[in-house]
């Protein structure tokens, strides 16, 4: 009967309780709304459903040891996928070794499109899945934090530790390889 009350708590009064009134029990409402998400996340970088799962439990398990560090400067959850899109990109530049100015040199688009120029209202969304796949980790995570998760442009620079003008001019390579990509690999259709 507790744990209904605790559930109608905001994210921020609960962070609150655990910090002020060490009521580090209360972490688990927090773990039970967010695993799924998290977890979901990871999936979408690593495709697969075990190792996604224990990634999310370390991504939670390090904002838990975190939680003192959450000022309420965005909300509790921009800050918790900020971390958990930084942990995943970090562990793929590690484990590929896929440094972001070098895979952008090697993987250069033949000439800068303007996506605002392309028609992708009507592109298929198992496709854009597809094209996801194609580009770099850090670039697909622009891409979700911004148009998904509807973080700023001064929360996506501060997760990936670059500045709000990388983060547009990454943007808009991102936004421009994923239409040079889908239509290079699946046309018009």
């Amino acid at each position: 009967m507790k744990r209904l009350k605790f559930s109608d708590l905001t994210d921020e009064e609960i962070i609150d309780k655990i910090i002020r009134e060490h009521k580090n029990e209360l972490y688990e409402v927090i773990y039970d709304r967010y695993f799924a998400k998290v977890r979901d996340k990871c999936y979408s970088f690593f495709k697969n459903k075990a190792q996604s799962e224990d990634f999310a439990n370390d991504i939670l398990s390090k904002v838990y040891e975190k939680l003192d560090g959450f000022k309420s400067k965005s909300s509790f959850s921009s800050w918790l996928y900020s971390i958990s899109y930084n942990s995943i990109i970090d562990f793929l530049r590690k484990k590929k070794q896929l440094h972001y100015p070098n895979w952008n040199q090697e993987n250069d688009l033949p000439e800068i499109i303007d996506e605002s120029d392309a028609d992708i209202s009507e592109i298929s969304y198992d496709n854009f899945l597809i094209i996801l796949d194609l580009i770099h980790p850090e670039e697909k995570a622009l891409l979700l934090m911004k148009y998904q998760d509807s973080l700023s442009l001064k929360a996506i620079g501060a997760s990936l530790a670059i500045s709000e003008d990388a983060v547009k001019m990454r943007l808009k390579r991102a936004r421009s390889r994923v239409v040079y990509l889908y239509f290079e690999k699946f046309g018009n259709d």
